[in-house]
């Protein structure tokens, strides 16, 4: 976070998520007795710029999405309740903000990528409208109105893996257990190697995260005995990942990510698509050394994980195939 004159400047990472994605959804952890999810930070960024401005007006612009807004005051904003704000509109609802001010928000996700982009970006908007309103949040705050905010909008359960990247960067490991999550930061050098392997690619199709996870979530509640086997399988993998990641047996992590591409693709049919089975197919043949799917799946991003000496080749076979290699890597950078 920054400050410019008066302007408040956010700008906070997305994430992959390596293992453990949908046993951060509750009470999927509380009936497994505690889960591992496991993800790290990259480079693709989410962006929220507040300028106060006198008396009570409010514009709201997004141009990746063609939003420009003006409102005479926060009450017509909240009153005439449009659609076309509806992102933000639970965020105004929230902090009642007294002033004017110019909100300015962009993604630089894809669309559906998987990467926790609108995690990211409602997290960016928190910060600058708590700094905007003088109000100072912790992590555990920011994460619980983050998964309400986001809740509202899609009216389906959220997890809250996707918040905690973009306030502590880096590569995490989030407990969940019945007294919260605990986070950890893995060391620099565990970090480094995955960034030395990593490789992201967009497979050209959106997702539909809230729709996948929640099929998923009510198949485990209902008991269907192919979904919870599959889920305890998924917290068996990220417990395994997370002792691979701590005594740095990098030679494993490739067998890790299979696994964790197999029992996800078991839970259900639309965790995969045509374009990452095909995306899958084309990597392994050139020399990756294995994929997994980025969020819940169907389309989206797939992370690959290739050694530097295959790297170009993995990318130029893709690149062929008319996917899109992203510019994208682990960073550090997060809210703190």
């Amino acid at each position: 976070m920054d400050a410019e004159g008066t302007k408040i400047k956010v700008k906070l990472p997305t994430r992959v998520d390596l293992a453990g994605g949908t046993l951060d959804l509750w009470p999927i952890y509380s009936f497994l007795g505690g889960a591992k999810t496991i993800n790290v930070a990259i480079d693709i960024f989410t962006y929220a710029e507040i300028t106060p401005m006198d008396g009570s007006e409010i514009k709201i612009d997004a141009p990746a999405i063609q939003l420009s807004k003006r409102y005479s005051s926060l009450t017509e904003a909240l009153d005439k309740n449009d659609p076309e704000i509806s992102f933000i509109y639970p965020h105004l609802k929230y902090w009642q903000p007294q002033q004017g001010f110019h909100l300015y928000f962009h993604s630089e996700s894809p669309i559906g990528g998987g990467l926790g982009g609108s995690s990211s970006l409602t997290v960016s908007c928190i910060s600058a409208l708590a700094t905007f309103c003088g109000k100072t949040l912790s992590p555990e705050e920011t994460v619980l109105l983050a998964s309400n905010i986001e809740a509202e909008l899609l009216k389906k359960p959220t997890g809250t893996q996707d918040y905690y990247p973009p306030i502590h960067g880096g590569l995490l490991s989030l407990d969940y257990g019945h007294d919260g999550c605990k986070v950890e930061k893995l060391s620099a050098d565990v970090f480094s190697t995955i960034e030395k392997f990593f490789l992201l690619v967009y497979t050209g199709s959106p997702h539909h995260s809230g729709f996948n996870n929640w099929q998923v979530l009510k198949s485990f509640i209902d008991g269907d005995k192919k979904t919870i086997e599959n889920i305890h399988a998924l917290k068996h993998t990220a417990n395994n990942l997370y002792g691979i990641l701590k005594e740095k047996s990098w030679n494993n992590l490739p067998t890790i990510f299979k696994e964790e591409y197999k029992y996800r693709t078991q839970l259900s049919n639309s965790f995969s698509s045509p374009e990452i089975e095909r995306l899958e197919s084309v990597a392994l043949k050139h020399g990756a050394e294995a994929v997994k799917i980025c969020g819940a799946g169907g389309g989206g991003c797939v992370f690959v994980w290739v050694s530097p000496e295959k790297r170009d080749l993995v990318r130029t076979k893709l690149e062929v195939e008319k996917f899109k290699v992203l510019s994208a890597k682990p960073t550090i950078q997060g809210l703190l």
